[in-house]
């Protein structure tokens, strides 16, 4: 699981909102992480009601200012759903391209940007969200734009990020930025009108699945040619509540069937899940073969094919 920096809210001028960020750092953040600080920038952002801060009231509120920058091109997973276990962490890339002015220095050692995905209202703080373990490394492709990859790194069995079932459905992605240009959040001259800030919605979407696994069992094996073959197995998902798989029920798979000497599988029937997701069909043996089964998917749970169980015809 994610190893995180104690956190601590820290008082000070902000009028919107206080910092949450380890009180006990240098000035630099250099142990912070996107786990630290992503509850802050959402909290900054649910605060303001918008986007951004309005530079030209800086001073005067002791508000962030608004940072010059912009998050486009997001893709995370490469475009493919995530799927996670009951256990086992999943990291996958998320790539983008940044464009700011040309006074913002995203290399900075106090400098911390972050696509993280989330479900829920962007304007609400508590809010469900991934994030990566590490920041992004970025490539700088002109004076204003870079180009950056990271990763999300999902923990089923998180204290803090852990899944429920109900986040089997579709994430958002959304961006944010801080230079905080030498400020201390946890010093007491502390300065917020002189952090620059940003956050931006509507980056795209990615949708998290319950990781699923297909049995099969066809016997008896061997059969002499024209009896019955009995094929049996089961259909389970995740269940990201109690870490454990439990059979999917109700769901349509196809039995399938391919020769020995072939490389292609064909459809014999479809059949249905019982309550406790158990499978159990009959077909008749022609020849040598495999049999498999082979689930579609939902939305909340990927496809998955059996592995072939090979019956010898007599």
């Amino acid at each position: 699981m994610r190893i995180r920096a104690t956190v601590a809210a820290v008082t000070g001028a902000l009028a919107l909102s206080a910092f949450v960020v380890p009180a006990a750092q240098a000035a630099d953040g250099s142990s912070y992480s996107p786990a630290d600080l992503v509850k802050d920038a959402r909290a900054l952002h649910a605060a303001s009601g918008t986007s951004a801060f309005s530079s030209s009231a800086a001073a005067a509120t002791d508000e962030p200012y608004t940072l010059n920058l912009s998050f486009s091109g997001v893709k995370i997973n490469n475009g493919k759903p995530i799927v996670v276990g009951t256990t086992n962490r999943v990291s996958v890339p998320v790539t983008y391209t940044v464009t700011h002015g040309a006074d913002v220095d995203i290399h900075a050692d106090d400098f911390f940007m972050d696509v993280d995905i989330y479900r829920g209202a962007f304007d609400d703080p508590n809010a469900r969200f991934q994030v990566g373990d590490n920041w992004p490394s970025c490539t700088d492709t002109s004076a204003t734009v870079a180009s950056c990859k990271a990763t999300i790194d999902i923990y089923p069995q998180d204290p803090d990020f852990g899944l429920i079932n109900a986040d089997a459905t579709t994430w958002k992605a959304e961006g944010y930025a801080y230079a905080f240009n030498g400020q201390d959040p946890s010093s007491t001259d502390f300065d917020p009108s002189k952090v620059g800030f940003v956050a931006q919605d509507g980056l795209g979407t990615t949708k998290l699945q319950r990781y699923s696994k297909l049995t099969v069992n066809a016997s008896p094996e061997p059969v002499t040619k024209g009896k019955t073959i009995t094929v049996t197995g089961k259909l389970s998902r995740a269940n990201w509540e109690d870490h454990l798989y439990h059979g999917y029920t109700g769901q349509s798979v196809k039995l399938q069937y391919r020769k020995k000497s072939s490389s292609t599988y064909t459809t014999l029937k479809t059949i249905t899940t019982n309550s406790t997701g158990n499978l159990k069909t009959t077909t008749t043996a022609t020849a040598d073969g495999y049999y498999r089964f082979s689930f579609a998917g939902t939305s909340t749970t990927p496809a998955v094919n059996a592995a072939g169980d090979y019956v010898d015809v007599r």
